[in-house]
């Protein structure tokens, strides 16, 4: 009688161990999580993974809006105390003003200068 022969199949025969059984040594599934020992790989090959950039939102506001403002209320205004950062250039002002503000446009300065105000 002839002996039988027990042949292994498939990608892990001939390892003899776990660790060539299906996802091996990966941990986990993907990049999930990415804590402890994949923070190193994380670090050499993804080094931007997981960092968000703050942006700073600015509040910005038009000339005409800043015409309206005035004639309700005086000839100076100051834009960071109403909770602006930047003044655009679209529209026009009718009276000389005095504004404050951290950054301006340069044609909204020019504009600003041309009413007879100052930027």
């Amino acid at each position: 009688k002839k002996k039988k022969i027990r042949k292994r199949r498939g990608r892990g025969s001939g390892y003899g161990s776990k660790k060539h059984r299906g996802s091996g040594s990966r941990g986990g599934v993907g990049n999930a999580g990415l804590r402890k020992y994949k923070k190193s790989w994380m670090i050499k090959y993804d080094p931007e993974h997981g960092f968000k950039v703050p942006i700073k939102e600015i509040r910005a506001i038009n000339l005409r809006d800043i015409d309206i403002l005035a004639k309700k209320n005086k000839n100076e205004i100051d834009l960071s105390e109403l909770g602006f950062d930047k003044v655009l250039s679209k529209g026009k002002i009718t009276q000389p003003l005095t504004i404050k503000a951290k950054k301006f446009v340069e044609k909204a300065k020019n504009k600003i200068e041309e009413a007879g105000g100052k930027a």
